[in-house]
């Protein structure tokens, strides 16, 4: 019996040097828990669901060291120059850090109604 216990507590204190057989059915045991684990257990680790455009913006390059920006209007609930420049600003700053806009354009469908704006900035 105390042959049994020996040979447990050298795999629990990893006593074994490598090359025996008995390491080797260590290193064999862990590589089926890691590799077969996930198989029988649930850990719940789905990945997150990642939308292209969360807030509808799409970034790209002005080719003069700035951006665009092309934000869909839902984003903006602003009905002023000013509230529309502070809101665009709100939704451009965590995507690209602090900037300073230089121009906005509106971009109306056929009847009117505001697809969505069109903001040149630059960084600071």
């Amino acid at each position: 019996m105390s042959k049994v216990w020996s040979t447990i507590r050298g795999y629990i204190l990893w006593s074994y040097e490598r090359g025996t057989l008995q390491y080797d059915v260590m290193v064999t045991l862990i590589l089926i828990f890691v590799f077969f684990s996930p198989y029988w257990i649930n850990f719940k680790d789905k990945p997150a669901q990642h939308v292209a455009h969360q807030t509808g913006v799409i970034v790209s390059p002005d080719g003069q060291g700035g951006f665009i920006f092309q934000i869909e209007a839902q984003a903006v609930h602003a009905k002023d120059e000013a509230g529309i420049r502070g809101e665009l600003s709100n939704i451009i700053e965590p995507i690209s850090g602090e900037v300073s806009i230089k121009k906005v354009d509106v971009v109306n469908d056929r009847p009117g109604h505001v697809q969505y704006y069109k903001v040149w900035a630059e960084r600071e």
